[in-house]
């Protein structure tokens, strides 16, 4: 078999490492034993004379005996190359930085990007990350674990004590809503400076801290790559043959340290500027920074040749601007070890969260003000400022409103305000409580023939008649001819609605739709970009919004994203889940346990007022619903509800500063909330029973969310309890006896089905 060899980490001192690492001693082995086959290809001059002796001037013994060992090697009919010794000697030798592991890392000689033809080529753009750095085994997650820990320790010097894990939280919030609100626009680049920023507002952190922690960022990175040495080497040779070289990088860091990291790993002069996305506010994955770096630098774009690794930024995006590209493959395997590292520490983080918690747990409390105050309390105020901190990363000059959805909204946002104010947290996104429910958006999307109108109007009203649909969507009943007594079907509904009897039921649904419209206008003021705040779970609002108004850009932000209908999932894309996105309960993510019972949620937050369904034109113009004034202000959510009486107790006792103690706080309350949702006493069913649910959907009625026990006899009691909203609850009441076996088993098929769906995607 033809074979190409080169040298790298051998034994032998030196400053010559390259890409192939075959040890000395094996290699005579085998030239002895005549067992290693050549073929012809090309060599460097410059490296076959180091290694025979004569380029080491400053190291003899080094050159005598790789040089013999070269010799002995094209004596059996070897070629010899090690394109990393010509590079060292144009540098003039070995320089600190310079990593022999990163040589390694790459298979690809780049032998042909060196010496291809150039044509009309001037301008060479490189991407940097896996492509002019090369990334060892140590996973994003990794990096920010050890920088937070280095961070930690330097506030604690300063006499500013925060756990490493709650730095290293704050921080994957922070970095997690900035490219969520960045990817609800189409502009613009998230910046480590921003994440920074955002990540030391939820604990309270100075600013001027900002430069200490991007100093310790770049030290890990230095850290965490190693240099391609051998692209290095084709770039020079380009720009040898009269190219421009620079890099370009879809990047938070800034330019600057881009720039200190290439100059750092392949020394000054490789490349003549950097372009980085987060400088720029352009990205390649868009396309737009790649025409910005062919007018900034004077060329058409035509004549740039771009290397990079990324299917999409590095060859889709470019080769459809016409410019040609070279791509650099990428190791699976090593991504692949990088992850399982990430995932390692994430289960170290996950461990650690449950010791901190086991040591120090809420008081149980004795009724529902209490549990309010010391469990709700803390998560309610993590919540809140996780809304702030996505408007902060969402603000974009005067173009972004923040809308509150009735009903929930109306708490969240009396919450919210209680924060903003007792943390002194800015914000200068306007806020506004919108009139708005399932069915003022499923009107406007009916009226749009949206497809998702007819998904959420079928799951409503599966055993009901057309005219009841119709009376539901128009605020009255209609005289409808008999084709609309018949059960409802979403494939004949269009039909019926646009042409036989529908005239009516569509003339009152436009009337109500264009109130609605209307009010929509006045509270956004001119601003393009509404952000929906609600409580959650599948954002019905937003997708039916979007289907029906779709001049309007929504996106939704709300305390848990979860696909519970398994409807479609198009929209959830701007749909984000602040607390939780996920779609079944996982035991090492206490927070999902508010998905085994949602509508203590729902119920904590929304007043006791009906579902908007009807809108009015009221004196001097303004519209009205028929759920009252609902503005900032005019209605108190928290009358009537102890648990949000003392989750808002606990945010007044708050005060500037107290960040870190709400994330702290939060952090042990979700765990005490896990349980009492999971495996409650009698006295967490007492305080946590949510009473009677209003059907909504503008139907009268309402669901007992722990249905009293009609069922005679144990198998009959044990069947009913599938039909109960808040299974565990029912349990405990109705089983006090068998309530730990029973609870263990249903916790435990609840984890199997999350597996089991996760295992299946």
């Amino acid at each position: 078999m033809p074979l190409k060899l080169s040298f790298s980490r051998c034994r032998i001192p030196g400053p010559c490492r390259c890409s192939r690492c075959l040890r000395g001693s094996r290699l005579r082995r085998a030239a002895r034993a005549k067992t290693i086959s050549s073929r012809q290809s090309k060599s460097c001059a410059k490296c076959l004379q180091d290694r025979d002796g004569g380029g080491d001037e400053a190291r003899p013994e080094f050159g005598r005996r790789v040089g013999g060992l070269a010799r002995s090697l094209r004596v059996a009919g070897c070629t010899v190359v090690n394109p990393r010794c010509a590079v060292s000697k144009a540098r003039g030798g070995a320089r600190p930085g310079w990593r022999a592991a990163g040589a390694r890392m790459s298979r690809q000689d780049f032998g042909d990007l060196g010496e291809r033809p150039l044509g009309s080529t001037v301008l060479v753009s490189t991407d940097v990350f896996d492509t002019l750095l090369l990334r060892r085994l140590r996973s994003e997650r990794s990096r920010i674990v050890r920088g937070e820990r280095r961070f930690a320790r330097q506030l604690a010097d300063r006499g500013l004590a925060i756990e490493p894990d709650h730095l290293v939280e704050a921080r994957l919030q922070s970095q997690r809503l900035a490219f969520r609100a960045l990817g609800m626009g189409d502009h613009g680049e998230v910046r480590l400076t921003d994440v920074i920023a955002g990540q030391f507002g939820l604990l309270g952190l100075p600013d001027s801290l900002i430069g200490n922690r991007l100093a310790i960022e770049i030290a890990v990175e230095k850290e965490s790559l190693a240099a391609n040495v051998m692209l290095a080497t084709a770039l020079r040779r380009l720009r040898q043959r009269g190219c421009l070289i620079v890099a370009v990088s879809d990047t938070t860091l800034p330019a600057v340290a881009v720039a200190e990291l290439i100059e750092h790993f392949h020394g000054p002069g490789l490349v003549d500027r950097v372009w980085s996305s987060a400088d720029e506010g352009r990205t390649k994955r868009r396309g737009d920074l790649f025409g910005h770096v062919a007018a900034s630098e004077g060329v058409a774009i035509g004549q740039m040749l771009h290397v990079g690794d990324d299917e999409l930024a590095d060859r889709d995006v470019p080769e459809a601007l016409g410019i040609a590209t070279y791509r650099v493959l990428r190791n699976v395997g090593r991504a692949r070890v990088a992850r399982l590292g990430g995932g390692l520490s994430e289960a170290g983080r996950v461990v650690r969260r449950r010791l901190r918690a086991g040591r120090s747990h809420p008081r149980a409390g004795a009724d529902r003000t209490t549990f309010g105050l010391d469990v709700l309390g803390p998560i309610v105020a993590e919540f809140c400022m996780l809304i702030w901190l996505y408007a902060r990363h969402a603000a974009n000059g005067d173009d972004a409103v923040l809308a509150f959805c009735a009903r929930g909204g109306i708490g969240i946002r009396a919450a919210f305000e209680e924060v903003l104010h007792h943390l002194a947290l800015p914000l200068t996104v306007p806020r506004a409580n919108l009139m708005v429910s399932r069915l003022v958006a499923a009107r406007a999307a009916t009226l749009a023939r949206s497809e998702a109108a007819l998904q959420e109007l079928g799951r409503e009203f599966r055993e009901c008649s057309f005219a009841e649909v119709a009376a539901a969507l128009g605020g009255r009943a209609f005289a409808l001819p008999e084709p609309w007594q018949n059960p409802f079907d979403t494939a004949q509904f269009y039909s019926l609605l646009f042409s036989y009897g529908g005239a009516e039921v569509r003339a009152d649904m436009a009337r109500q739709n264009s109130l609605f419209v209307r009010h929509l206008s006045e509270i956004c003021a001119g601003r393009r970009r509404i952000i929906l705040c609600d409580t959650g779970l599948y954002g019905s609002t937003q997708r039916l919004l979007a289907g029906g108004l779709p001049a309007e850009t929504f996106e939704t932000i709300q305390f848990a994203r979860a696909n519970y209908k398994r409807h479609s999932e198009d929209h959830f894309p701007r749909v984000v889940g602040l607390m939780v996105e996920r779609d079944l309960y996982s035991p090492v993510e206490p927070e999902t346990c508010v998905l085994r019972y949602w509508h203590l949620i729902e119920s904590l937050f929304e007043p006791h007022i009906p579902s908007v369904h009807s809108f009015r034109e009221e004196a001097g113009g303004l519209v009205g619903c028929n759920s009252g004034d609902i503005r900032y202000g005019a209605v108190d959510p928290a009358q009537g509800n102890a648990l949000l009486t003392g989750a808002l107790h606990y945010i007044r006792t708050l005060r500037k500063g107290d960040e870190a103690t709400v994330l702290a706080d939060a952090e042990r309350a979700w765990h005490r909330l896990k349980r009492a949702i999971t495996h409650p006493a009698a006295a967490d069913v007492a305080c946590l029973e949510a009473g009677q649910r209003s059907v909504d959907f503008g139907r009268s009625g309402t669901v007992d969310v722990l249905k009293a026990d009609a069922a005679s006899g144990f198998i009959a009691r044990l069947a009913s309890i599938r039909t109960q909203l808040w299974r565990e609850g029912a349990i405990a009441r109705q089983f006090p006896v068998l309530k730990p076996a029973l609870l263990t088993a249903l916790d435990s098929a609840h984890a199997l089905r999350g597996i089991a769906a996760h295992r299946l995607r």
